[in-house]
């Protein structure tokens, strides 16, 4: 995010006119370093298509689009000119903040900066500033106002006494982390004041955190007494909120907070009527209401024949006229925010309606569609009859995701989404008590389901740690607090428990890519067990005989409890390869493919079905040649297995001598053993973030030591160990490490850039590794760097805790990941100073084909074998040869059948995989001829796209 310094100020500027001014600040640019002259001309360019003028005497010229190839670096200049320089669209600009940008980072300066407009006399104070600090101080000083929301407000409480509202009000506070148990000791010393109306007031200004205000009413009247405020002062912070409470009160309609809910008592109190007209939408515009959609939010505004307010539905800020555009924009509503818009009088519900079409529609943007939960959603909630899909057409091969190796032939077993039915509303016969103890019993039986799961865990890393994480989920305390809240408003148990799931589901859903949007099936997964335990809904009994399961969306749970001597194979409507049921699925050795769309469902009940988890296709109702044909290659396949297997222990040399070391990736030290006794050669991929995700806290320096010294025993003193430092960020967040909000963090914070923002972290990471290893070959690898200056970083600390350590024994080598495009295409010259590269094909064609692996349309096109990564891995080996350095592969590409003697044609001196998969790549390996594997590899290189280079290995 772009921000403002001292030393990008430009004081005291005169200038005759704004053309003159707009070439001081492109000049600036230039003279600075941050742009090349092409861009200072485009600032005219997009003057011309509109004023940048803000307002409060303040411009932002940037640049067009097609200028952003002229930024050299992405920065800010800020050009002070006192007397004022007339605009052309009439305004008197003082300050112009020139922006250099890449992107659309000059949105964030716009919603930085919309705080400043409102304030009186702000354009005179900033031209009259006369120290560049003063300046940014008052560009940046942002008046905050005391937090009120739907989590600091609570309902319906049953308390026996004024004092135990006046807690439950605190407590509300402390739970959302506005205040320490200091306030609470505090505020609760001092008598409750009364407002009237039956209302209180507690108040403190010690422990103070946040400035917030709390609200706790009472399931029924005590001690004259049907509801407590908490308020938590700091300065004046608090001054607004107060202010709208006071009118409430001198309005009469205290008394009504009472009898509704939370979202009902911020409407009253953001200053929204009873009888208005009501309206919600979601924010669909990426990057929120900035200038150009709020402008066109403001102009549909002021079309209506009544005034419309507009609020954010998860805040306690006042209500703002949607007539007004710096009251819309110091909104700051972002992409996925629920907007609330009111209207009174004659004409209102039209008026409503026309500005949620208008959100609806874009605002003057192309947006696309937030993500739809609906068939997420117990299947009892759909108030419109489901759309009937035909069955597919029968003995055609069908494209979708592939998600885990292998062949199956069995007959279908479709398994569609339960029917939860249960009323919105307890009745008579129940009461809170009663249906909050439904639900703990519920949660409760869940729990232990889970248990058992985890038990029973066939593999001891990938399926038992997702598992935990469920257990983790269900126990959440803030999704029962929800659930709780939600009964204590009349809503069944499970109303209540879906209410939460959903509202959580939905909220991961938006905060960023589609990764993390699968995250939010596991939310799900969680919130359907506990409803099938409340419903009494179990799913069909499976058949006794091998069968194929079909489902709308396997579960993470789904898959761990399947039967592996039964379960031949998976086929889902939905999902993409990076979900956890596919890791899951991938570790249990089930071939897989997902994403296959609805049609699946529509399958007939006992169809001999047939998938194919390498291809990604599947085929229904297969004919008898094709049938006989796949069971032949079935029964080739596990034949060719049995032999792998039996020599899994032998090197894997092609015809012609060439040795290819195989190495196992693994996700835990527990893995190691089980990774020799398949025959791997190394581990190629430890992910140290185990360590890290296991802990409520960074694991200290015995902990690690503990750890790693467990892989090394398993591998003995022969074989390498190739440990990647901590790789979290992206969609492997840490509880105890929060991150700032990142529109794509997958293009942010994550890998060797997040670890170097600690390196205290990366240190003693390092220190337990080189301790560990006790001489044993080491080899340490750098996730997502980009070019050498971050491994020189790296290395710094490799050679400052080698030195500390007192020149120890070691066999260490230390690399980097080629994940991102310029690690490839700058590879001669980190060859020089690295001492290998191991290629991660997931991340390096996710970056290359700029497609996410996890797309529900794209995902299959996101191929490793496009000729254009496979560039990138001839330029890598390339380089790193000519160095004398190796080069590995431990992608999922590495395990591809077709992809193995392409990678070996390249040059790749290892091929990384799971476990399972060892003795098979090795047995690939040694069918090839290297001269033969060349020359397919040149061909492929040839080629334009994936499908091409397929059927080019395919023929060969």
């Amino acid at each position: 995010m772009l921000t403002l310094s001292s030393n990008a100020v430009k004081l005291a500027r005169v200038a005759p006119d704004w053309r003159d001014a707009l070439r001081q600040a492109g000049t600036a640019l230039v003279d600075d370093g941050l742009v090349e002259s092409g861009y200072a001309e485009a600032l005219f360019d997009r003057e011309a298509q509109g004023s940048t003028y803000l307002g409060a005497g303040i411009a932002i010229p940037h640049g067009t689009p097609q200028s952003r190839e002229h930024v050299r670096e992405t920065g800010v200049r800020v050009l002070q000119f006192p007397a004022g320089v007339e605009w052309h669209d009439g305004e008197r600009v003082f300050l112009l903040i020139a922006i250099a940008a890449r992107s659309d980072e000059h949105l964030e300066i716009l919603r930085a900066l919309t705080h400043v407009l409102d304030r009186d006399g702000i354009g005179e104070r900033l031209a009259a500033a006369v120290d560049a600090d003063e300046l940014v101080e008052l560009l940046g000083r942002e008046q905050s106002e005391a937090r009120l929301d739907s989590s600091t407000i609570v309902t319906g409480v049953p308390a026996a006494s004024r004092l135990e509202l006046a807690a439950a009000a605190a407590g509300r506070l402390y739970a959302a982390g506005c205040v320490s148990a200091e306030f609470i000791t505090a505020a609760l010393v001092e008598p409750p004041v009364s407002l009237g109306q039956k209302l209180w007031l507690i108040r403190g200004k010690r422990g103070v955190l946040t400035p917030a205000l709390g609200f706790a009413s009472a399931a029924a009247a005590v001690e004259d007494c049907i509801g407590v405020f908490c308020l938590a002062e700091r300065e004046r912070e608090h001054v607004p909120l107060m202010e709208r409470l006071i009118t409430l009160l001198e309005e009469g309609n205290g008394e009504a907070l009472a009898r509704v809910g939370a979202e009902q008592i911020l409407a009253r109190l953001a200053g929204q009527s009873s009888a208005a007209e009501i309206g919600k939408v979601r924010v669909r515009n990426d990057h929120g209401l900035h200038a150009r959609p709020a402008k066109q939010l403001v102009q549909v505004a002021r079309q209506q024949p009544v005034p419309v307010s507009v609020r954010l539905s998860d805040g306690g800020a006042p209500a703002v006229p949607a007539s007004s555009l710096t009251k819309v924009i110091n909104l700051g509503a972002r992409r996925g925010q629920m907007l609330i818009f009111s209207a009174e009088g004659e004409g209102a519900k039209a008026a409503v309606e026309a500005m949620v079409e208008a959100v609806r529609g874009g605002l003057g943007e192309v947006v696309a569609p937030l993500a739809d939960t609906t068939e997420a959603r117990p299947s009892r909630n759909h108030t419109h009859a489901r759309r009937v899909v035909p069955p597919p057409e029968t003995d055609v091969p069908h494209a979708a995701v592939s998600a885990s190796p292998g062949l199956a032939v069995a007959e279908a077993f479709v398994v569609r989404p339960p029917e939860f039915r249960y009323p919105e509303r307890f009745d008579d016969q129940s009461s809170v008590e009663g249906e909050q103890q439904r639900l703990r019993e519920a949660i409760t039986t869940s729990g232990e389901q889970l248990r058992e799961l985890i038990l029973r865990a066939p593999d001891g890393g990938e399926v038992s740690e997702i598992l935990s994480m469920h257990e983790e989920i269900l126990f959440d305390e803030e999704l029962e607090r929800a659930a709780v809240e939600s009964i204590t408003e009349g809503a069944s148990a499970e109303a209540g428990w879906w209410k939460a799931i959903d509202a959580s589901a939905r909220a991961q859903e938006q905060l960023a890519d589609r990764l993390l949007a699968e995250r939010a099936m596991d939310l799900r997964d969680v919130g359907r067990r506990v409803l099938a335990s409340l419903c009494g809904v179990s799913l069909p009994p499976a058949p006794d005989d091998p069968y194929v399961l079909v489902m709308d969306d396997a579960g993470p749970s789904d898959v761990a409890r399947l039967d592996t001597s039964r379960v031949k194979g998976l086929l889902t409507a939905k999902g993409g390869a990076t979900s956890h049921s596919a890791i899951l699925a991938r570790a249990l050795g089930i071939p897989a493919v997902v994403g296959a769309g609805e049609q699946v469902l529509a399958i007939p009940q006992g169809s001999e079905l047939i998938v194919d988890g390498d291809r990604g296709r599947w085929v229904v109702g297969p004919c008898t040649e094709r049938r006989t044909r796949t069971l032949l290659a079935l029964k080739e396949q596990e034949l060719r297995r049995r032999k792998a297997f039996d020599v899994r222990f032998e090197p894997a040399l092609t015809r012609d001598g060439h040795r290819v070391e195989v190495a196992a990736n693994l996700g835990s030290t527990a893995h190691a053993q089980d990774a020799v006794e398949h025959g791997a050669e190394a581990v190629g991929l430890l992910r140290t973030e185990f360590v890290f995700m296991a802990h409520s806290e960074a694991p200290d320096l015995d902990t690690q030591i503990g750890e790693y010294r467990r892989a090394f025993d398993a591998l003995g003193p022969e074989r390498a160990l190739v440990a990647r430092t901590l790789d979290v960020g992206g969609d492997k967040p840490l509880s105890y490490w929060p991150l700032p909000h990142e529109e794509n963090p997958f293009l942010g914070l994550r890998g060797i850039r997040l670890a170097l923002t600690r390196p205290e972290v990366l240190e003693t990471q390092i220190r337990a590794l080189l301790v560990a290893s006790q001489g044993r070959p080491l080899r340490i690898m750098l996730p997502m760097v980009k070019d050498v200056l971050e491994f020189r970083a790296a290395r710094a600390i490799v050679d400052r805790v080698i030195a500390e350590l007192g020149d120890p024994i070691l066999d260490l080598q230390l690399g980097v990941m080629v994940e991102v495009p310029s690690c490839a295409l700058l590879a001669e010259t980190l060859a020089e100073e690295v001492d290998f590269f191991s290629i991660g094909t997931n991340d390096l064609t996710q970056y290359t084909l700029a497609i996410d692996r996890g797309h529900s349309l794209l995902s299959a096109q996101a191929d490793g074998l496009h000729p254009a990564v496979l560039r990138l891995i001839r330029t890598t080996v390339a380089a790193a040869h000519a160095r004398g350095r190796w080069v590995g592969v431990c992608g999922e590409l590495a395990a591809d059948p077709q992809a193995v003697p392409v990678l070996v044609g390249l040059g790749v001196d290892e091929l990384s995989v799971s476990v399972r998969q060892v003795p098979m790549v090795k047995a690939r390996v040694r069918e090839l001829e290297l001269g033969a594997a060349r020359a397919l590899a040149e061909q492929a290189l040839a080629l334009g796209d994936a499908g091409a280079v397929r059927d080019l290995v395919e023929r060969s």
